[in-house]
């Protein structure tokens, strides 16, 4: 439960560190996708203690990233959704890596965690295609890493 709860508070600082876009003057990372609000962050692998990265079967390493996503409906419960992610980052050079994505539920809460190699000072787009039922949204951000 200890890593658990280190782990969710890791993300949730993570999310509300990250620059704040234009249409979100609140600071969280997230789009609005049909009834979904999509929140997501790419962050180095580094971030995480050995434990937590332990506990959730990821590696470490200086030229890794985790990609983090969660789905919620956009109500007044912001209630979790389960969903299947699929998609890919590709490097301004035209690299593509295939994202592979692993459900994570722990109580109310679902994210999906992913790891892509990064190279320093890369920036990459990501294009997540998120399927719930007969719905479906494209999820596109990119994000610039910086390798230690």
């Amino acid at each position: 439960m200890k890593t658990l709860f280190s782990l969710m508070s890791l993300l949730a600082v993570l999310m509300f560190t990250q620059p704040a876009h234009a249409n979100n003057p609140q600071g969280g990372q997230y789009k609005q996708l049909g009834d979904w609000q999509v929140h997501y962050i790419a962050f180095p692998s580094t971030f995480i203690q050995p434990n937590i990265a332990s506990a959730y079967g990821l590696t470490r390493s200086n030229s890794k990233a985790i990609i983090n996503i969660s789905v919620l409906a956009d109500d007044a419960s912001n209630t979790a959704q389960r969903a299947t992610l699929s998609g890919h980052a590709r490097s301004l050079i035209g690299t593509k890596t295939n994202l592979t994505f692993k459900e994570v539920v722990e109580g109310d809460a679902v994210y999906y965690l992913a790891q892509m190699d990064v190279d320093h000072e890369d920036t990459y787009r990501f294009e997540v295609t998120i399927r719930q039922s007969n719905t479906q949204h494209v999820l596109k951000f990119q994000q610039k890493f910086y390798v230690d």
